[in-house]
């Protein structure tokens, strides 16, 4: 089994570039407070760190 990372939206999108929403809502986030699991891949880690300020990660073992 692939390891699995969860993603929660911590801050708002107001305010940050389009780039930066459309990866938000590409990880599958909407509200602050969402969360969303995703496989441990090295594209989602590339998304996660151009969101870093608005997101926060924990790994799932």
């Amino acid at each position: 089994m692939a390891q699995k990372i969860r993603i929660r939206l911590a801050r708002s999108v107001i305010g940050s570039l389009p780039k930066q929403r459309a990866t938000v809502r590409s990880l599958g986030l909407r509200k602050i407070g969402s969360v969303s699991e995703q496989e441990d891949t090295p594209v989602i880690r590339g998304m996660v760190r151009v969101v870093s300020h608005l997101v926060t990660v924990e790994e799932i073992k």
